[in-house]
């Protein structure tokens, strides 16, 4: 199966981000919080995972933090798209980046928190 990254596994509409954040938590980790729409009426079973990312600035400041980590989640979201349930996953950035850190140093932390929450998004 190839790991590609469609239209179709995104949020786009406002309303579809809203929906996962009024919606139940499925996972917290030190960075980020993993939400997911209460009914999954809204999204067609056969579309598989969706994923929406939100990265605020005030979390990241610099616009070069902010792209590399939603490069990281999309590029492990991509991988595991195939096992994950057909569900819509919100990851919200929830926690202050620290402006001493490496960009490699943060991808691998990322990464890292990232593999452990679709883990525990997979069991839910």
């Amino acid at each position: 199966m190839r790991a590609t990254f469609p239209s179709s596994a995104r949020l786009h509409r406002p309303s579809e981000y809203a929906s996962a954040l009024q919606g139940r938590r499925i996972a917290r980790g030190a960075l980020f919080v993993v939400t997911t729409p209460r009914t999954t009426a809204d999204t067609p079973p056969a579309s598989g995972a969706r994923l929406g990312l939100i990265v605020a600035k005030r979390f990241a400041v610099r616009a070069v933090t902010r792209n590399a980590i939603k490069r990281v989640v999309r590029e492990a979201f991509r991988h595991r798209r195939h096992a994950l349930p057909a569900r819509d996953l919100v990851f919200r950035l929830h926690a202050r980046i620290d402006a001493g850190v490496t960009l490699s140093g943060l991808k691998k932390q990322v990464r890292d928190e990232v593999e452990n929450l679709l883990d525990r998004a997979m069991r839910c």
